[in-house]
């Protein structure tokens, strides 16, 4: 008999917003107040999101005011994401779930398994590689761009952004599947030397990551990439997935994150240490 977890689809939010109610089921899970949970989401406004230790001074805070863009820090570390255009899950489940149980990679590796076989049920191409990845010789602001555990890809170009965080209360991991757009406009809000030093990092950025619609060549909507991580979870995973919406303890405690802590600027201004 397949275990049961919860699955969670929430309507495009702000950044503020989904961050706090990805910690508000995290620690609902803790106080086994609610089951493991899968969540698909989107974003609305776009937001830069930056990892939890990654500072403020990687970003051009004129220029992301003058897109409209929104800022928020994550509880998970990793590098910048411009979240628009694309399909957001988080996984978050006890420490003693034995999906996500063992050390980091351990998890990621279960974790990536289910990602591989969503993006499979898309009909992309998609390999995954296992690889340690030691601290880069120079600093680089953004995620598609760095190099990961479990690194997903298509035709060697990075597909699929993950971080995680372990708390006392379980795991939170969440990660990105850009389903369209260009990619280089994240480049757009943070800060350069010059123009030319811009102009290079869009070509890097391009020749390392890609989104669904490019590798493909054609456009998957929201809702059918949801469906194929929701099948693929199921069966990789060995899981019944239930879908509910969130309590109303997750709720109001969101509603409190993500006023009090997320859209508050010592959060969003301060690298943690």
């Amino acid at each position: 008999m397949k275990d049961v977890w919860r699955l969670v689809s929430t309507p495009a939010a702000h950044g503020a917003w989904n961050m706090a109610v990805d910690e508000a089921i995290l620690e609902a899970v803790g106080q086994r107040a609610s089951p493991p949970t899968l969540r698909l989401y989107a974003w609305e406004p776009a937001c830069l999101s930056l990892g939890y230790a990654q500072p403020l001074t990687d970003v051009d805070i004129p220029r992301l005011r003058a897109y409209g863009w929104e800022l928020v820090r994550r509880p998970t570390g990793g590098r910048a994401i411009l979240h628009t255009d694309e399909l957001t899950y988080s996984v978050i489940a006890p420490l003693d779930e034995p999906r996500v149980a063992g050390g980091v990679l351990e998890s990621y590796s279960r974790l990536a398994a289910a990602l591989v076989e969503a993006l499979r049920l898309l009909k992309l191409p998609v390999e995954i590689h296992e690889q340690a990845v030691g601290k880069s010789k120079t600093p680089n602001p953004v995620c598609f761009e760095v190099p990961s555990t479990s690194e997903i890809t298509v035709g060697g170009k990075k597909l699929v952004g993950s971080a995680q965080a372990r708390r006392k209360e379980g795991i939170l991991q969440h990660g990105s599947l850009p389903l369209n757009g260009d990619l280089t406009r994240i480049l757009l809000a943070l800060v350069f030397s010059d123009q030319e030093a811009r102009r290079h990092a869009a070509e890097r950025l391009l020749e390392r990551a890609t989104t669904v619609e490019t590798a493909l060549g054609r456009v998957i909507s929201w809702d059918e990439a949801a469906l194929a991580f929701t099948a693929a979870f199921s069966s990789v995973l060995g899981l019944t997935l239930q879908p509910e919406e969130l309590s109303p303890q997750e709720k109001m405690r969101g509603e409190y994150l993500a006023s009090e802590k997320y859209a508050f600027p010592d959060w969003n201004q301060k690298p943690k240490s």
